[in-house]
């Protein structure tokens, strides 16, 4: 475990210096524990070049497996740690619904619950509950992930929001600003255009991996969001985004789904009969 830890750590601070300070250890200790894991492996992990590690396209792939199994180690420690009080819930979530939506509720749920421990983490595409060490998991879409069960918390809206500086008033003049587009929905403008009536070309956007950022460009004035009307409740009550209709219906639903083994798990009871109640 020290040395996969060294390891990830060298990896993703990119030198022996940070790692070691990094794992409270001396430079020459995180260097011995990377040499003692090359020597089990057989393979070389790094490149010397000076001073410098550089990774090999080995070492690359190999520290994303070992930091997942890492943070799997991690979760089951601190489940292990918290069963006594009242148990432990691993929850991932989808990154804009947990700080737009769920984090601003979670006071009351904890306030409920104070004997839950509540551990997240963020996903933004389906996988696999159990072989990541997730008891639950908040999803956008329909009702199918596979073997699990799922509760619908509320169907997704819409929303055409921009700066004022971009804001227009006839469907031609958003059709000629830019157009923020989300890695995840490529075809959402289109899709959105489309329901309106409107068949011609679209100009392109920035293209974004998150809302998070999408949002914030769009604040500042560097194209048009095409956004769940949930996560741009602040920018709208303080006037830095203005939309351009009402709301309209999304193509899919918020879920919590959960594997079916875990179905009377205490702290995941708990935690849907409070969704249930939001």
């Amino acid at each position: 475990m020290g040395q996969l830890s060294a390891f990830e750590s060298v990896c993703r601070t990119g030198s022996t210096l940070a790692a070691a300070a990094d794992l409270s250890l001396t430079q020459g200790a995180v260097s011995k524990l990377i040499h003692g894991l090359e020597a089990q492996l057989g393979v070389a992990l790094f490149l010397r070049e000076g001073r410098s590690l550089v990774p090999t396209e080995a070492a690359t792939a190999f520290a994303r497996d070992v930091a997942r199994a890492l943070d799997l180690v991690s979760r089951g420690a601190l489940r292990a740690r918290s069963t006594a009080a009242g148990g432990t819930l691993a929850l991932a979530v989808l990154p804009g619904f947990g700080t737009r939506w769920l984090a601003p509720r979670l006071p009351a749920f904890l306030e409920a619950n104070p004997d839950v421990a509540l551990h997240m983490g963020t996903r933004l595409e389906p996988f696999d509950l159990d072989a990541e060490g997730f008891d639950a998991a908040i999803h956008y879409g329909a009702a199918n992930w596979p073997n699990a069960h799922h509760l619908k918390l509320f169907d997704e809206a819409l929303l055409v929001c921009a700066a004022q500086s971009l804001h227009g008033t006839r469907l031609a003049d958003l059709a000629s600003r830019p157009l923020l587009q989300l890695e995840t929905r490529p075809t959402a403008w289109r899709d959105w255009f489309a329901a309106q009536g409107h068949s011609g070309p679209l100009p392109q956007g920035m293209l974004f991996d998150q809302f998070a950022p999408l949002i914030e460009a769009a604040v500042h004035g560097l194209g048009l969001a095409l956004v769940p009307d949930f996560m741009v409740q602040k920018e709208l009550a303080e006037g830095r985004l203005t939309p351009w209709a009402a709301a309209v219906p999304g193509a899919g639903g918020y879920y919590l789904v959960w594997p079916k083994a875990r179905d009377a798990y205490p702290p995941l009871q708990a935690l849907r009969s409070w969704l249930e109640s939001c």
